[in-house]
């Protein structure tokens, strides 16, 4: 059933004459797939569907023989008025230039015949005059009426399997129609069947609605990968074999108050239609599982266009189809923590020890178990695994070491598993909700004018960073700390310690400061990691529509280098966990790894079909994971290049990534509404998790991995159990509701909390290294009309 079924086709006149005096078998003509659907009906014991495909079969052979021999009767009027359709406007390419098919003669005398009336037979394609004048646009209409009716009225285990073959029929109707000319038939269509399938696709058939000529679909590349690419779908053995049962003799129930329902002669044209359509655009992957052992979410995760979105094998022979037979094929990761050299492991227990003698505390001491846990299971790469990194440790770098002891101690742990079987608001497990939940410090911005798109907190706390809609980015000191730059009329001479430093500094000063260089909006903004919460950041990272990174200053207060290779707006940027490297995504498709001390790349990383919207390093720094409005998040080999996971099962483009610290998980939020948790080391997907509302802006993984965070444009922050096994929820939840009413939209049972704001969009959410969760958002003053 997934692969096409051409029809007979013949060579030559004498072949044809020869085909007419000696009848064949249709079986011999007929396709593979026909045959092994005859041979399954034989073995099934469905004689009288088999009997009625294979007239199907005679018919069709027939068929084209006839076509073969009779000579078109089309007349010249008549072909010209069919073919008026695919004329448009030049000035409004959404309009026709011929809307009367009555006076097309008329009109075209008037116009002189023009250029592009003159090409039209031209760009038809494959579609012959008598095919234009005999397609009927009602059995795409009654076709898909059958089949949705089909589907609803299946039993319950079965629905979720049989959905996702709504859509891309859906597509490929008003494909068809579109394609004929058969506008106003699409139109109808469209605005009849759409709404049920809008949750879940809304941005692909909003861009289907803007395809209005055949003229649109053949220049559009959605289309055309709809037209040259099978659509795979999941599906049980069972569930299949019910599918196949409703296309060859219709069972399966009857569309309430069908009248002659799925028996009559309007039924089997619209599963012919359907055939036509399963036959030649979609790809069954049957599943050997059981209907009910399977997750009702699961069925989509290996749905869609899929054989553009793997990328394939080097030296391989077939294209892969199916993500997890990539993921396989690349073998296991190196998700364990980063090493530390013996000499910086050495100077940080000696800075350690003397600090436990000065503050008398005996406890204070380098346990690498505690900030690099291992895994059981998890390769641990070495020290020539890593990038390269400069060859000598620095000051910063034991302080960096020594804090993360400091911070593992005085972490607070979080453990959200502790509320699973309890009332989260009762009196009783207040105790347990401290455990289990974190602290939320909120930052809001009023009166941003054109917005701020972007927001990110320092390691340290020290300061807020935002990037305006207005090309600038401003600095906040959450201390409340003065922020002077260096002055630059200064001899270098002067520079003798530490002291003389500070006396070359502004005299003055404020706790912001705003920082100017870019000539678009800042979408994306990264402090560097170096020295880690021991100390303020030294230098910021800022992307902008302007097809630049930069690099600043925050000594100066000045831009230092402004990075250029993209060629469209850069949406993100990230540093390394380790400092020197930093990668960018941008609408050009690829994603890119720089140096700070280089001006062009190291590294591009291409294979996604649309934007790469977000950027984020592995831990150990040996990956890059990036997100992409093709709805696929993929994982690269930061110094290879190459692509080592591909994670396919949002419905939307991806707008945000998080990985856990431990290494183990990636989370990705789509504009599908719903998160996803993967496991990096299989690719699987673990769970998927929903309740939010709107766009979801940011991730963050708390420092145990437990709980992951998530910041929305629904004016919420949500904590999520990442340990627990999700689910659809038993009963709709209290916490969160505005108003106290009930929420429509279906939250899994990983929903911990809801923490939600007056009026304020969360785009940042993140963990400090003691687990204090810190959000930043723009206030959204009500409309005063």
């Amino acid at each position: 059933m997934s692969e096409a079924s051409p029809t007979a086709e013949v060579s030559s006149p004498e072949e044809a004459a020869s085909s007419n005096s000696a009848p064949q078998d249709p079986v011999q003509n007929a396709s593979t797939t026909d045959r092994m659907v005859l041979e399954y009906l034989r073995a099934r014991g469905h004689n009288s569907a088999e009997r009625a495909l294979m007239e199907v079969l005679e018919n069709v052979d027939s068929d084209d023989k006839e076509k073969h021999t009779e000579t078109p009767t089309v007349s010249t009027d008549e072909l010209v008025r069919s073919l008026a359709v695919y004329a448009q406007k030049p000035s409004r390419p959404g309009e026709n230039v011929l809307k009367d098919s009555t006076s097309v003669l008329q009109e075209l005398t008037t116009m002189g015949n023009p250029t592009n009336i003159q090409n039209l037979i031209a760009s038809i394609g494959a579609v012959g005059a008598e095919e234009i004048l005999a397609l009927d646009p009602t059995d795409k209409q009654d076709g898909f009426t059958e089949l949705e009716a089909w589907v609803d009225g299946s039993l319950d285990m079965y629905k979720p399997e049989f959905r996702p073959i709504l859509f891309p029929i859906f597509c490929h109707f008003y494909l068809d129609l579109i394609q004929s000319g058969f506008r106003e038939a699409a139109l109808k269509f469209f605005s009849t069947f759409s709404l049920s399938l809008a949750a879940a696709h809304t941005a692909t058939l909003h861009h289907l609605s803007t395809l209005l000529l055949p003229s649109h679909a053949q220049n559009d590349d959605l289309a055309q990968r709809f037209r040259n690419e099978k659509y795979a779908v999941r599906m049980s053995r069972s569930g299949f074999s019910l599918l196949v049962g409703w296309l060859t003799e219709g069972v399966g129930g009857e569309a309430a108050g069908a009248g002659e329902g799925f028996s009559g002669e309007r039924g089997k044209r619209g599963r012919a239609a359907v055939m036509r359509v399963v036959n030649n655009h979609l790809r069954f992957d049957v599943s050997a599982s059981n209907t009910t052992s399977v997750s009702p979410n699961a069925w989509e995760e290996s749905t869609g266009l899929l054989s553009s979105l793997i990328p394939q094998t080097p030296g391989a022979t077939a294209s892969l189809t199916n993500p997890q037979a990539f993921n396989s094929s690349q073998g296991g990761l190196k998700l364990g923590p980063s090493p530390i050299s013996e000499e910086l492991r050495a100077e940080a227990e000696y800075k350690l020890r003397e600090q436990a003698t000065v503050e008398t505390d005996p406890g204070a001491q380098y346990d690498a178990s505690n900030i690099r846990p291992s895994v059981p299971g998890i390769v641990a790469p070495t020290e020539t695994d890593l990038p390269p990194l400069p060859p000598t440790f620095k000051s910063i770098d034991v302080a960096r070491e020594v804090q993360k002891v400091r911070d593992a101690r005085k972490r607070i742990r979080l453990e959200p598993s502790a509320l699973t079987n309890g009332d989260i608001d009762s009196p009783q497990n207040a105790t347990l909700r401290a455990r289990a939940l974190p602290s939320v410090c909120a930052y809001t911005l009023h009166d941003a004018g054109e917005g701020a798109p972007c927001t990110t907190f320092s390691p340290d706390t020290s300061l807020m960073a935002a990037g305006f809609a207005e090309s600038y980015i401003r600095i906040w000191s959450l201390k409340g700390e003065k922020l002077r730059g260096l002055r630059s009329d200064f001899q270098a001479s002067s520079i003798q310690n530490s002291s003389s430093i500070q006396r070359i500094r502004e005299k003055g000063g404020t706790s912001t400061r705003k920082l100017i260089g870019h000539s678009g909006p800042v979408y994306s903004l990264s402090f560097d990691p170096l020295s880690g919460s021991a100390g303020p950041p030294k230098y910021l990272l800022s992307a902008s529509a302007d097809a630049t990174t930069r690099l600043w200053s925050l000594d100066t207060m000045t831009n230092v280098v402004a990075y250029r290779g993209h060629q469209n707006p850069v949406w993100d940027v990230q540093w390394s966990p380790l400092g020197v490297y930093f990668a960018t995504g941008s609408r050009d498709r690829t994603a890119r790894l720089w140096s700070t001390d280089r001006t062009s790349c190291l590294r591009v990383y291409a294979g996604h079909l649309n934007d790469v919207d977000c950027v984020k390093f592995h831990p150990n720094s040996l990956y890059l994971a990036t997100g992409s409005s093709d709805w696929t998040a993929r994982l690269w080999d930061v110094q290879k290049g190459s692509c080592v996971r591909v994670f396919i099962g949002h419905q939307g483009s991806l707008s945000s990534l998080a990985i856990s610290p431990d290494g183990r998980y990636l989370a990705s939020a789509g504009e599908d509404l719903a998160i996803n948790l993967w496991d990096l080391g299989s690719g699987r997907r673990i769970k998927k998790m929903t309740g939010h509302t709107a766009s979801i802006y940011s991730l963050a993984f708390s420092e145990e991995s437990s709980m992951l965070v998530s910041g929305s444009a629904d004016w919420t922050v949500r904590c999520w159990d990442v340990k627990s096994a999700g689910g659809m929820a038993n009963k709709a939840r209290e916490n969160g509701l505005f108003g106290g009413e009930q929420s429509d939209h279906h939250e899994t049972s990983d929903l911990v909390t809801t923490f939600p704001t007056k009026r304020t969009p969360i785009t940042n959410v993140q963990f400090t290294p003691r687990n204090l969760c810190l959000v930043a958002g723009v206030y959204q003053a009500p409309d005063p009309r």
